[in-house]
């Protein structure tokens, strides 16, 4: 769940109540998610919304494990767009 060569200190974010799933906190970094998931992340000064869509078999190449989440950020219409479009 990060960008090219960045990486996340999972516990620390956890700890630091910077991690929901659901809308409700997680406490611990070991919580299971399960498709149909909704993740929200504060990491690295913003915030990531990611859905989860299906959960790997198997520990596989960055190609492989893209396919299995969806960036909420790149489905939601631009800021100016939302702008352009109030009465």
């Amino acid at each position: 769940m990060t960008g090219p060569r960045q990486r996340i200190d999972k516990c620390a974010i956890v700890s630091q109540g910077q991690v929901r799933l659901n809308k409700a906190r997680v406490s611990k970094p070991s919580h299971e998610v399960e498709p149909g998931d909704v993740l929200t992340l504060a990491v690295h000064g913003r915030v990531r919304v990611i859905r989860v869509l299906a959960i790997g078999a198997r520990r596989g190449p960055a190609s492989e494990a893209q396919t299995l989440y969806q960036d909420m950020a790149d489905s939601a219409p631009a800021a100016s767009e939302k702008q352009s479009h109030k009465p």
